[in-house]
């Protein structure tokens, strides 16, 4: 697990390890409060959870330092534009 931490693609990946400890302290705490893993991974480390979201691209720090989830952010854009385009319609 902490092998991960030191390798520089999970670094890179979130743009510095400034942002790589902030994302995962924020997601830790979003975990402790019930959220639920975005990957299938059979173990209740919170730490290897939060990595593999990480590695797998489900998570992101967005520039105001919110953790945002990368699907539901494209569903949510794309059903926004369908709701632009419905009213522009007059449906």
């Amino acid at each position: 697990m902490l092998e991960e931490l030191k390798e520089e693609a999970i670094v890179n990946k979130v743009g510095g390890r400034f942002k790589l400890s902030t994302l995962i302290q924020k997601r830790i705490v979003m975990l402790n409060a019930g959220a639920r893993p975005l990957v299938d991974i059979k173990t209740n480390d919170k730490m290897q959870i939060v990595l593999r979201e990480i590695m797998q691209d489900k998570i992101f720090l967005d520039t105001s330092g919110v953790v945002r989830e990368r699907e539901r952010d494209a569903e949510s854009l794309r059903d926004g534009m369908i709701a632009d385009v419905s009213d522009s319609l007059g449906d």
